[in-house]
Order: structure tokens, then sequence, then C-alpha cells
């Protein structure tokens, strides 16, 4: 098998680092073929804090996929999370110079072009831009403009935007690792991909993503992408409020909370304990069931109403805005028993957990469909639609930009002929596309050579 044939998605997080390859099989489903995971040590609320150690992570649980698939992995997709993510809406729009001719994906492209132009805070750049309706000569709630006739061009856009250093950090790892880094995608996106349906994206949804370190929101409604959010908490703070609550040691906690936790302290009677086996001849520890699940309960309840107010700041209680299909909750920390009551106790909405056997063909093992890989299965899936997906052009261009940044930087003179020759792409969909991705990764890969 080649390379471009099969598509691996790397998931750095904050607990574990996932590298899992997959291929679309004759009836369009994606089949995973190989998948490896390290510990991840590097990582901290899903920002690389030690590259050393995320380099050593990475190479392993690329090792540990090429085992599992006798396959030579060169180049990956990565996932970007992490507390420095923001979204913005955004609107913009152009005055085409020919209103005789119908709009074609160049006249998008200089739309969403322009958007890139937007002027971030200091060490902020843009990660996707994703038009949401676009509007021609003022009629509005136009979802494909492509194909129509008018003067004016106008969309709304939901912009993401992320720290420049946690990007060129993630992308100095992989590099390091011996891998190409062919795209970069939100973490969220990738894992909603993986898990919701169509039905529910054009219902209004909320993906609750809990991880170790961030829990990443996304919210869908008529199929479209409109809020998106990482919010600085996961399953390691509770793991840490069980080791500070109970005096223990963190594998302990880790174990208690994955074999005993509940989120909801009604389940569990007075005397039920566990005795945890004292360090270095110290006497066993007793915990009652009853404590760890208060322990749980409490900083759950807390990350709950972080992502609540997310979704109230959306606009949920706008009767255009329903989320009709409710949240469906997935990651890691969605194994936590009792989980789904709490979630729809706390926002009265509709709740279930999503596995990511959405897109997957049927003969995958249960362990690939687990709600722990459904980052790393979307970013499988992204990679494998790059040419069909609608929004793999916003990314692309994104990295261009941001590549194009940087080039700009070290050598002033190419000012505008990025821009011209970008112009003079045939308005051919596929052939654009196709070249401004090749361009982009050709300039990452100078970019990154120069960076070192």
């Amino acid at each position: 098998m080649e390379q471009n044939d099969i598509a691996v998605g790397l998931d750095i997080g904050t607990t574990k680092i996932v590298a899992m390859i997959g291929r679309k099989n004759e009836y369009g489903k994606v089949e995973i073929v190989g998948i490896g995971k390290s510990k991840s040590l590097g990582v901290h609320r899903g920002v690389v804090n030690n590259i050393t150690q995320t380099i050593q992570s990475i190479q392993q649980a690329i090792q540990e996929a090429e085992a599992d698939s006798g396959l030579k992995i060169s180049e990956v997709v990565v996932g970007i999370a992490g507390q420095h993510i923001r979204s913005l809406q955004h609107s913009d729009y152009i005055t085409r110079q020919n209103p005789d001719e119908v709009i074609d994906s160049e006249d998008i492209h200089t739309l969403c072009n322009q958007v890139h132009k937007l002027v971030m805070l200091p060490g902020e750049e843009i990660i996707h831009v994703l038009p949401q309706e676009f509007k021609v000569d003022g009629q509005a709630e136009i979802k494909e403009p492509i194909g129509m006739y008018g003067g004016r061009l106008e969309a709304n856009f939901h912009v993401v935007v992320g720290q420049v250093s946690s990007i060129r950090n993630i992308g100095r790892c992989v590099k390091s690792a011996g891998l190409e880094l062919s795209a970069v995608t939100l973490e969220p996106l990738a894992s909603a991909n993986a898990v919701l349906s169509q039905e529910e994206k054009e219902a209004g949804v909320a993906l609750i993503d809990i991880g170790g370190g961030t829990t990443d929101l996304a919210i869908f409604k008529d199929g479209i992408i409109r809020h998106t959010a990482v919010i600085p908490f996961g399953g390691n703070v509770i793991t840490e409020d069980i080791k500070e609550g109970c005096s223990i040691i963190e594998k302990q906690a880790e174990l208690l909370k994955i074999k005993f936790g509940s989120a909801w302290p009604g389940e569990n009677k007075d005397n039920e304990i566990v005795s945890i086996p004292g360090l270095r001849g110290r006497e066993p520890k007793e915990i009652t069931l009853k404590n760890l699940s208060k322990i749980i309960h409490a900083r759950v309840v807390e990350i709950i109403d972080q992502v609540y107010l997310e979704i109230k700041n959306y606009g949920h209680d706008e009767q255009k805005k329903k989320l009709i299909a409710g949240i469906v909750l997935t990651g890691g920390g969605a194994q936590l028993k009792h989980l789904k009551q709490l979630v729809e106790y706390i926002t009265g909405m509709d709740t279930r957990i999503g596995y990511p056997n959405e897109h997957l063909a049927g003969n995958n093992d249960s362990e690939t469909t687990s709600p722990v890989y459904a980052t790393a299965v979307g970013l499988v899936m992204n990679s494998l639609e790059k040419g069909n997906n609608k929004y793999q052009e916003e990314v692309v261009l994104s990295k261009n930009q941001m590549v194009e940044d940087e080039v700009d930087e070290q050598n002033h003179d190419e000012d505008d002929d990025e821009y011209d020759t970008y112009r003079e792409e045939p308005s051919s969909n596929k052939v654009a596309r196709k070249s401004i991705f090749d361009k982009w990764a050709e300039k990452f890969k100078d970019f990154l050579d120069n960076a070192e």
C-alpha cells in the first residue's frame, strides 16, 4: 500500500499520544489498519511544554502503529487544541470585478484570503477560516454561492485562532520525530467528524470532548459549525483532586477514578469502602466510595458548568439557535459512570455518549470505537477526505497563510508575488486546491528547516 492510499492521524493529547493509520474501503467507509499509543509526557493542557519528551512519545506511538500495520509512515495530520485556542465571528465581503460571470471557487478563495489578513493580537495565528452563510447582492442565507451571478459576495465566518508558538512547537516535534506535517486541524472539529451524524449537525448539537488536559466544545446547527471553544480542564484535574482529597499517589487516584469513580454521589452507600495499599510499609488507606464520588462530582459539575456557559454564549436559549439533538459526550472522560445523567440534569438537554463508529467500516475492532479515539479517528477521516472536504480548502489556506507570513518575515522581497501567483490559479476547483496544498507543504518544510 502506498502512503497516498492511507492517512495517518496524530492526536497529541495531554495524557496520551495516538497514531492511527486508516484507509477508505470500497464502500467509502474508513478502515483502521494500525494504531499505536504512548503515554504523553511533554504536554500540559493541550500545549507542548517539553519538546524532547514529546518527540520520544510521538516516535513510540508511530513505531507501534507501524508494527501494527506493517506500513511505513512518512506524513501525518495533527490535531491542535489547548487553552490558547479561541474563536470569533467575522463577516467580510468582496466586490467582484465582473458581475456578469458566475461566482466560482476562486472568488471564495479570495474572500477567505481576505479574512486571513485580519489583524490578530500579537503572537496569534488564524488556524481555520470556516464560512457559515454567504450573501450575494444582499440575498441572505445562501449555503453554496458557486454558480450564482452577483457583484457583491459576502459571508459570515467562524474564525479559529491559536498561538503561533504553540503551533510551531507542535510542528517542530513532528518534524524532529522524522515525520512530515501535512495539515493541522482543530481537535473538536476532528472529533465532531468522527462522532456526529449529519442529521445531528442539521438539528443542532453540542459535541463535548472531555480529554485529559482540556475539554473541547464544537457546536453545529443547520449542518454548519457555529461555535468552538477549548476549556482548560479535563480528566486530569479530577485525578488531581482525588489525589489531594484522599492523600494518595497519582497512579492510585487514576485507578480509583476509572474503577470505582462515579459522577453521581447518591449512587454509593456509606459502607462501601476501598482499601488502598500504603506506601513502603505504611498502613493501608481506607476510602469510602461516597467520598470518592463527591470529590469527582464537584469537579465534573465545574467542567460542565463552564461548557454550558459556552453553549449559552452561542445563544442556545434563542428559538432559532436551539440545539435539538442536545449534547454528545466523547473523549476519555466520557467513560465516567453516570456522567450522561449528570449532564442531562445540569443542562436539561438530551445527552448521548459518542462513539467514533459513525463512518468506520464494520470490521474494526471494538477498541478503535472507544470514545478515547474519537479525535484520532476524526483526524484520519479529515486526511482521507482532503479532496472533497468542504472545510479542507480553508484549512489549507490558513496553513498557506501561516507559512507565507513566516516566509515574509525571512525574506521581504517576495512580498506580493505570493498573492499574484495565488490569484492566477486555474479556477478548476480540484487543481486549485491541490496546487495550493502542494505549495503550502513545500513552504512549510522550508520554514521548519529555516527555523532550526
